[in-house]
């Protein structure tokens, strides 16, 4: 028999062009893929055998996405770092991440998966793109979080980054990594795979020209971050005469399945190769916030015709603190009211972000509330002290929505959340487990960081 889910008595939200709320609204999955949205009495009529989830008037809007996150991320949370406060991005890299990821074994790579995968699912987002780094545990590892992912019974696009800060062997491993996945990930229905590398500061010409070889077979794009810092454009210069973009187009990295992750430094013809290419770009501004590095144009890149999507860059899997970030950062660095229209922040979070995940989930793409899309759904406790319809909605979640609000979370049609209780993982256990492994991170973490 076929597995059903009836969500009914909600207000639905598609985010579709056009398309109202539907007032005391449901939608209808069947074997992991949304089949039909209406009103509840229509949809009760026509589906009266399926099992049923009642939304108690809740939202029922399409589940989060994220668009670029580090779930290796999830130990740096009250660590400190040794010696005076790094002073720019350069000092956060050397002093923090590269030494975090050496820190990183086995069991610590599943953990800081988990801790991340509770805190999405607690928060509705259901699709996660990460990139990935532990250079002491590397092979392999891209089945550890794959793991992690089917066990949590959410969905994934993963790579592993691909540097030569750790020699030419371990470049060359990080690239098998990704080769193998890339094969392995065909055969895990939530999971796929892109070809990670880390940015171009750390990456040679020959080892770009290396994962470009290894990654024609698959057909793939790339994930690498460009032009988070400034020291990235200066170290395209050195390198090569060129700036990050020129460099990256010139080695074949750029295309209509890669994401370059932040993009702050670019400049106006840096952009127009990026839209040019159909290359995707993903914009974290609490981590851009957080790290001084500067603020991308998102508005110059949305109206030059740019994909830009909304991740997090590990952040938590808020990801409507992610719209808040975007919406105001805009406005106060160009102290313009104006900038970061909240159809803009839709533009990205939402319909931009469920076309990046529907490439690798072409079948039934996520983000979406019709016929064919991947049953991705989540119910907002939300109830608007004031009208609410679609061209005004995206004003009630930016300044009314709280990520407590959701109380149901559900991928390809299983309920992995229930009047927030978590039905597919332990919270108490992984939250215990975490703490324990957690002295020792932080102590090899010693080890490589320097003051």
């Amino acid at each position: 028999m076929a597995n059903t889910l009836l969500i009914s008595n909600g207000i639905v939200v598609s985010w579709e062009p056009d398309v109202d709320l539907i007032e005391n609204g449901a939608v209808y999955v069947k074997d992991g893929i949304i089949q039909d949205t209406g009103t509840t009495i229509e949809m009760e009529s026509r589906y009266p055998e399926s099992q049923r989830l009642d939304a108690n008037g809740q939202l029922i809007m399409p589940a989060n996405i994220c668009a670029h996150t580090h779930f290796y991320s999830a130990f740096a949370r009250g660590m400190a770092i040794p010696g005076p406060a790094p002073k720019d991005f350069p000092e956060i890299l050397e002093r923090l991440w590269w030494p975090l990821d050496q820190a990183l074994d086995e069991e610590s790579v599943r953990y800081s998966a988990l801790v991340g995968l509770v805190d999405a699912i607690k928060h509705g987002t259901t699709t996660l793109i990460d990139h990935h780094a532990s250079p002491n545990a590397l092979e392999g590892s891209l089945d550890v979080l794959a793991d992690a992912v089917d066990e949590a019974g959410l969905r994934a696009v993963l790579c592993y980054e691909v540097t030569d800060r750790y020699g030419a062997e371990r470049a060359q491993a990080s690239i098998q990594e990704n080769v193998r996945f890339l094969s392995a990930a065909s055969q895990r229905t939530n999971i796929a795979a892109t070809f990670g590398i880390h940015a171009s500061l750390t990456v040679s010409d020959e080892t770009l020209a290396t994962c470009v070889d290894a990654a024609k077979a698959h057909r793939t794009g790339f994930h690498i971050h460009t032009a988070e810092h400034e020291l990235d454009e200066y170290d395209s210069l050195n390198k090569s005469g060129k700036r990050v973009i020129d460099r990256l187009h010139e080695a074949g990295i750029l295309g209509e399945k890669t994401i370059v992750a932040h993009a702050v430094h670019t400049d106006m013809h840096e952009v127009e190769l990026i839209r040019d290419t159909g290359t995707w770009v993903t914009h974290q501004p609490r981590s851009n916030m957080n790290n001084a590095v500067g603020v991308a144009d998102i508005d110059g890149m949305l109206r030059a015709g740019v994909k830009v999507c909304l991740g997090n860059d590990g952040f938590s899997n808020a990801m409507w603190a992610e719209w808040k970030t975007a919406y105001l950062l805009h406005k106060v660095w160009h102290r313009d009211p104006r900038r970061a229209n909240g159809m803009s922040i839709v533009e990205m979070a939402i319909q931009n972000n469920a076309g990046l995940a529907g490439l690798f989930f072409p079948a039934s793409p996520p983000g979406r509330l019709i016929p064919g899309a991947a049953g991705d759904i989540i119910l907002a406790d939300y109830h608007p002290t004031t009208p609410m319809h679609a061209g005004n909605l995206p004003w009630h979640i930016l300044f009314g929505f709280e990520s407590s609000m959701v109380t149901s979370t559900i991928c390809a049609g299983r309920i992995l959340m229930r009047d927030r209780k978590l039905l597919t993982l332990d919270e108490a256990a992984i939250t215990a487990r975490s703490r324990e492994l957690a002295p020792a991170i932080w102590e090899r973490y010693q080890q490589y960081t320097r003051v």
